[in-house]
């Protein structure tokens, strides 16, 4: 076990939302090996179990802090309720202390019945499913960044990192809904960064491409010949490639970085913006 004192974030307080299996818990695995304690935020109890990652949230949570021999807590809540948001911002806080790193990376399309909504599907789109993916996605970010960056204020020190999506940067025929929905995160998250510039918060994006989380696997077939992970970087990214870039977020060598989006993908996508 790594001594506490040398680990970079020893000390600090993470919130990890979206954080019962893939990416999520990769990214407070990556920060808790940091010092970090966290809080993992789920919006179901068995949700690690639904692709096979874990069993609940209070055991992830468990495992995470065991593995690193930091202090970590599950809170469950809606985030797309405000209500919500602030009962899991306060008990974060309350129980590990003020919150300094906030990696916000529930979404996805999970909460849509019919998947990622098109806007000229054969199919009539319901209008649940795009409030669905347009909420998750867009209105929980600024739920959830509007509590954490109100705390983080009056320190005038922190750290809010975006997960959103390389879907955002491109037109696609497929998840319309959900790469606007996106698109509009990384707005939200540049106009933020503006804001808080002053009060010493940096605010960023970081846009992954294909990861191989159980969800992504478990849902699509995928050409075997980019399950390779080494040798191109023509491929489905591991877990940890992504989540290892939040420690550069976090870190000592983010401190000078706000208002920027990272794509992390291999370089699918190799244009400004």
């Amino acid at each position: 076990m790594n001594d506490q004192s040398q680990r970079m974030l020893s000390g600090q307080v993470a919130l990890v939302t979206g954080a019962g299996r893939g990416l999520g818990r990769a990214f407070a695995e990556h920060l808790a090996g940091q010092g970090c304690r966290v809080g993992l935020h789920g919006m179901r109890e068995h949700g690690p179990a639904e692709y096979g990652e874990g069993t609940t949230l209070t055991d992830t949570a468990r495992q995470v802090g065991e593995a690193h021999d930091v202090q970590t807590i599950s809170v469950l809540g809606d985030l797309t309720d405000a209500q919500h948001v602030t009962r899991v911002v306060q008990a974060v806080s309350e129980q590990l202390g003020p919150i300094g790193i906030l990696v916000h990376n529930a979404g996805g399309d999970i909460a849509a019945a019919g998947g990622k909504p098109n806007p000229n599907d054969a199919v009539e789109i319901k209008e649940e499913d795009v409030r669905a993916v347009l909420d998750r996605n867009l209105l929980s970010t600024i739920l959830v960044n509007q509590q954490v960056a109100q705390r983080m204020i009056p320190r005038k020190i922190g750290r809010i990192l975006n997960i959103s999506s390389v879907a955002a940067f491109r037109g696609s025929e497929h998840g319309a809904i959900y790469a606007t929905a996106k698109a509009a995160q990384v707005e939200y998250t540049r106009c933020l960064a503006m804001q808080l510039r002053p009060h010493n918060i940096n605010v960023n994006s970081l846009a992954p491409g294909d990861t191989r989380t159980g969800r992504f696997l478990g849902t699509r077939e995928v050409d075997e010949q980019r399950l390779v992970t080494e040798g191109t970087l023509e491929r489905i990214a591991q877990v940890d490639e992504v989540a290892r870039v939040v420690e550069f977020f976090a870190g000592p060598l983010g401190e000078f970085v706000t208002g920027q989006v990272l794509r992390v993908d291999g370089g699918a996508q190799c244009w400004p913006g």
